[in-house]
């Protein structure tokens, strides 16, 4: 599985490819705007940050066809590896169809539904992104979308899209994912930072290092 971050916070993603766990970056207006940041200017140091093989995901802010398309082809001439994420709405699926055919990588969002991920894969999404945490908020099952997508994509060889599991918000959401068959997990940095974490990790450790401590102790170094 790839690991995306979910956020625009440029020091967040600096560590993240520190660690060499930042296979991409996905954004939305919400996280710009958290920044005090506009898109563009937003995107692009991102896009340079992570450099050319990672794809950095900006959401278009039009809800009708042709201003999709256009703010679509802006976006994508920002940097080569720009992703532009659609809204799964009537006119965005429609819009989908075309940005596709320019070549222009597209990242389907606001997904619920496995119905709503097969429009995008038909319409020619490179990648499809469930919203599981959201839809968990709701009290349906995301899991059990994230499974119904992966078995057509298996069965479909004409649908090449990629799984993003999208609004994970525990360790057990990118635990499941991996078993689900998402190709990758996009989560915002805490919770990056909690899939180091296990308490009987630092106990080992502390035993570990107080053991040698006291060796070296008895042997008067």
């Amino acid at each position: 599985m790839k690991f995306f971050l979910d956020t625009a916070n440029i020091d967040e993603i600096g560590q993240a490819l520190d660690w060499g766990l930042c296979d991409g970056v996905t954004t939305n207006p919400t996280l710009v705007a958290r920044e005090g940041r506009e898109m563009e200017e937003a995107a692009k140091e991102i896009c340079e940050l992570v450099g050319p093989d990672r794809p950095v995901s900006a959401e278009v802010l039009a809800v009708e066809y042709d201003a999709i398309v256009k703010e679509a082809q802006e976006r994508a001439a920002w940097a080569e590896n720009i992703v532009v994420k659609i809204p799964l709405i009537p006119e965005g699926v429609k819009a989908m169809k075309t940005v596709s055919e320019m070549g222009i990588p597209i990242n389907a969002t606001l997904i619920f539904a496995s119905t709503q991920a097969l429009l995008a894969a038909k319409a020619g999404a490179t990648y499809l992104s469930p919203f599981v945490g959201r839809q968990d908020d709701a009290g349906f099952d995301g899991m059990a979308s994230v499974e119904q997508i992966a078995q057509f994509l298996r069965m479909y060889d004409d649908l090449d899209c990629e799984i993003i599991l999208a609004s994970a918000r525990t360790v057990e959401h990118v635990i499941r994912g991996t078993q689900c068959g998402a190709h990758i997990c996009t989560m915002p940095f805490d919770l990056l930072q909690k899939l180091f974490k296990h308490p009987m990790t630092d106990i080992g450790l502390d035993k570990f290092l107080a053991d040698y401590r006291a060796m070296q102790e008895e042997l008067g170094k």
